[in-house]
Order: C-alpha cells, then sequence, then structure tokens
C-alpha cells in the first residue's frame, strides 16, 4: 500500500475534483484516478463518487480524509520549509496578480529572474477577481487592497508603493477652464475603478483632501481599458505614473495638478503564515526590491 495515493487522494478532495489536483500538482490527471481507484480497491471500500459535473466522498471516505488529511498537510508543509532551506533557486514558481500590477510591474523582474536561474519556471496569472492562496495552490498572490480579512494560515506583506496622478487628453483640458484645485474637477467626466468612491490627495500644503466621483463616464477594473478611455478624452484616470510616463512624454496625456499628491498604490504579497520562504519566492522578492528603487531612482 503505498502512502502517496493516500497523499494524491487527500489532494483531489481538497482541490475538489481530479482535474483540478492534476493542475495544481502538474501530473497526469490519469495518474491520480488511478492512484484513487488503487486505493479503493486495497481498502475494499468506495471513496468517492464520481458524476459528469461534481465529486461527492462516500461515508468511507469523508471519514479517511477527515483521519489522514491533518498529518498529510503537515508532512507537505515540513517538506515545503526544509526546501526553502536551501539556497538553489529552480522548480515553478507560480505567481498570481492583479492585471496593472501584473502586466506592467512584473514583466521586467520575472525577467530577470528568469535570465539568473535557469533551472526556474514561472507561472503568472493576471487575475480581475481575488484569489485564494490555498485553493489555487499559488506561492504569492498580489493584491492591490489592504486585507483585513484574510483566510487563516495567511499574512500580507507590503512589497511596493507605486505613486499615481491624475491623467487626461489635451483636447479634453482644452476644453475646460483652466485647473487650480481638486475641487474644480468636481464636474469633470471621471475614469475610476469599480471600488473607489473617492479619490484621496494631499494638497501643495500637505493637508488632506477628497474628491467624490460624482460624474463617472466608465468605471472598470482594468487599467488599460480607463487609459483607453482617457486617450479619448471621456475623462480623467487617475493611474500609476510610470504606466503613462511615455504618453505623456509623446503629447499624449497631460498630467493635472502635479503638485497635489494622490494617495499611492500600494501593494501587498499574500504569503503563508508560519511557513519558511522558498529561495525561489526570496529570489522574486529580490527582483522586485531592485525593481522599485529603479523606479524611485529613474536616472
Amino acid at each position: 500500500m503505498s502512502w502517496d495515493d493516500f497523499d494524491l487522494f487527500c489532494q483531489v478532495v481538497e482541490h475538489g475534483g481530479f482535474t483540478a489536483a492534476a493542475n495544481a500538482l502538474q501530473r497526469p490527471k490519469s495518474s491520480l484516478s488511478a492512484a484513487v481507484a488503487r486505493l479503493e480497491r486495497q481498502l475494499g471500500v468506495r471513496l468517492l463518487e464520481r458524476t459528469t459535473r461534481r465529486l461527492r466522498l462516500t461515508d468511507a471516505g469523508r471519514e479517511l480524509h477527515r483521519d489522514i488529511e491533518a498529518p498529510f498537510r503537515h508532512l507537505r508543509d515540513v517538506a515545503r520549509d526544509t526546501q526553502a532551506r536551501g539556497e538553489r533557486v529552480h522548480g515553478t514558481l507560480h505567481i498570481a496578480s492583479p492585471y496593472e500590477f501584473g502586466a506592467h510591474y512584473l514583466s521586467a523582474p520575472i525577467g530577470r529572474l528568469l535570465a539568473r536561474h535557469p533551472e526556474l519556471q514561472i507561472e503568472l496569472d493576471v487575475e480581475h477577481s481575488r484569489i485564494d492562496l490555498f485553493d489555487r495552490q499559488v506561492d504569492v498572490v498580489f493584491s492591490m487592497t489592504e486585507h483585513s480579512d484574510l483566510s487563516p494560515g495567511t499574512v500580507a506583506r507590503r512589497v511596493f508603493t507605486i505613486p499615481r496622478g491624475l491623467f487626461a487628453a489635451p483636447e479634453l483640458v482644452a476644453s475646460r477652464p483652466p485647473l487650480r484645485t481638486l475641487a474644480d474637477l468636481t464636474d469633470w467626466p471621471l475614469l475610476p475603478t469599480p471600488s473607489e468612491q473617492a479619490w484621496h490627495f494631499t494638497d501643495p500644503d500637505g493637508a488632506p483632501v477628497s474628491l467624490p466621483l460624482h460624474q463617472v463616464r466608465l468605471r472598470s477594473a482594468n487599467a488599460e481599458t480607463r487609459l483607453h478611455a482617457a486617450l479619448g478624452g471621456h475623462g480623467v484616470a487617475r493611474t500609476t505614473a510610470s504606466f503613462c510616463a511615455p504618453l505623456v512624454k509623446q503629447g499624449r496625456l497631460l498630467a493635472l495638478l502635479p503638485d497635489w499628491q494622490s494617495a499611492p498604490l500600494r501593494i501587498f504579497a499574500l504569503l503563508p503564515a508560519n511557513r519558511l520562504m522558498p529561495a525561489k519566492v526570496r529570489a522574486l522578492f529580490q527582483e522586485l526590491t531592485h525593481q522599485e528603487m529603479s523606479m524611485l531612482n529613474p536616472g
């Protein structure tokens, strides 16, 4: 009787099916199905009821999973911690990130990481919805919001602070009265994200000021969509300054109220708590530190 078959049975249950478990473990689905079938044959009981739509535990399967899940999860954690003590950067690094950060700020660090570590493979999922660190077996999840409701076993670590500003097309600016304060934007068309109800700034004297978002032309979590709307003259976008820098240089966008400081975009890394950081994740954070320093000191 193979202990690996017991572990694979737990993995199938925890991932909610053979396909999801096979994807997470990077193993053929047939090998997981064979392992569970072999375990059922050796134990003499049916553990799973397979249907076309979902997988259901039998009573015997539920009792077996309840009794062995904790020790096998502990063994996997011990194996990960032992591997993390090594300095060799190898294997597959699974990263999940929101679009704005993943598409525009991770590409350079990932490129350097691949060049430095030829034994490393990287899987980057650019998402718009919130991702569970454990359901997807991801090594690190990047988030653009502070989490007060983290799931048990997860910690948040701030890794990036990206300056933001207000940007609009020259033709929109030319059609409006001159801007002198944030309040002058009250009647301008705006392009916020779905979660934003106000934009928060610090005025030139250092006082906090907020702009309620009344004249919304477009809401989108996709920074590229908001940027295209701004380029078309449809509204003012608040986005990261480095994202817009080439368009400002080309004269296709104008930076508005540059003396008013917008709240920066803070990026958090969600990681498993109480676990040593693997070498591949440490290497990623080293590259991110280099990336942030380069953005703060472009010269």
